[in-house]
């Protein structure tokens, strides 16, 4: 039988193998580890996108892709799933061999799911997951998991934690941006005593069929999404045009026992933001910052929610940067466990979020 995530991407691939801008050719030969023989329908996507392709009966692959960094994801039924970072440069091209390793069936966390498996989870927390894993935006409310049953929920009462896993991708309609979502769920967590939420995974898009009118609620959608939000200054960055793009960067001090706010007045300062070459940028930012987008406000949902005015002169957001990180031409950034956001960003979450190779009209 094949798997639910094989069937997700081979509907993806018939109507999305070519894309004239793209502008990086990626080809290779997928292989059997153990055997060296080729493995024919075997998926490779872009990683946050709506790109991929699949391999041919000798093994072999061929996928344009736009300029800029790739987490290239390969795999294929009954393997081990394969990740290639790939940095694309305009132009240029790169042929990469693949060799999955067969799955290894063993027993996992016997003891956590013998022990705390909740047995009716999605009636008892399913409410609560979409929440912090979708967001509670607007977007958030138009969005629907359509295979609920292959979510597992574990509930760890020393710890007061609610950890969520998943047997088969996650598939979400989002009827806000008009994308079909599959999400490789690795783990999610949920600690009731701090109201903190982690997840991670990997996330792959396909755009829905419409009528012209849900197009154009979905372009306008798409837009509104994308101003403001982590890929939009991601890209701000890599063109040194932050405040150009509406967004403040204010450093967080700790003085006498209070935090002040101290504005990062050269964000591209040489000992903070290297270009390392034409398509990539090293910034060595590390510690808590305010990040501000100053040309929208915040929505009133998200104010009624905090308990704040109803009035807001700017979209703020927290972030802790760790180790700094690097950031590509399309947005791109890594390491992504690096850089960890609260406030504005947190709350829109998954439900708000676009792939890599969406741009807007006017950026």
């Amino acid at each position: 039988m094949r798997s639910a995530i094989f069937l997700f991407f081979l509907f993806i691939f018939q109507g999305q193998i070519l894309f004239a801008q793209s502008s990086f050719r990626l080809k290779g030969v997928v292989l059997d580890d153990s055997s060296g023989l080729p493995v024919a329908g075997a998926f490779i996507v872009c990683q946050n996108t709506t790109i991929g392709t699949s391999s041919e009966a000798d093994g072999s692959f061929a996928l344009s892709i736009p300029s800029g960094g790739h987490d290239i994801m390969i795999g294929s039924t009954g393997y081990e799933n394969e990740t290639r970072r790939i940095s694309a440069n305009a132009g240029g091209s790169e042929n990469i061999e693949i060799r999955l390793r067969k799955k290894v069936k063993q027993m996992d966390e016997v003891v956590i799911q013998a022990s705390s498996e909740v047995a009716d989870g999605w009636v008892k927390y399913g409410q609560h997951f979409q929440d912090y894993f979708l967001g509670q935006t607007p977007n958030a409310k138009k969005c629907v998991i359509e295979n609920p049953q292959v979510l597992r929920f574990y509930y760890l009462k020393k710890k007061k934690r609610l950890r969520v896993k998943a047997d088969s991708a996650v598939i979400i309609k989002n009827n806000a941006l008009g994308y079909r979502i599959n999400y490789l769920l690795d783990s999610f967590i949920y600690d009731y005593q701090t109201d903190y939420s982690l997840h991670s995974g990997v996330t792959f898009y396909a755009e829905m069929e419409g009528s012209d009118q849900e197009k154009v609620v979905w372009k306008k959608n798409r837009e509104v999404a994308y101003w403001g939000s982590r890929l939009h200054f991601m890209r701000a960055y890599y063109d040194s045009a932050l405040v150009e793009n509406g967004f403040l960067l204010e450093k967080v001090v700790r003085k006498d026992s209070t935090d002040v706010l101290e504005m990062v007045m050269n964000p591209y300062d040489s000992a903070i933001y290297e270009r390392i070459d034409s398509t990539e940028v090293d910034v060595l930012l590390f510690g808590k910052y305010r990040l501000t987008y100053l040309s929208a406000p915040m929505h009133q949902f998200y104010l009624e929610a905090k308990k704040y005015p109803l009035i807001s002169e700017g979209q703020v957001t927290t972030l802790d940067l760790l180790n700094g990180f690097a950031i590509t031409e399309n947005g791109y950034f890594y390491e992504q466990r690096e850089v960890t956001s609260g406030g504005y960003w947190a709350w829109k979450n998954l439900a708000d979020q676009l792939p890599y190779d969406y741009w807007p009209d006017h950026y």
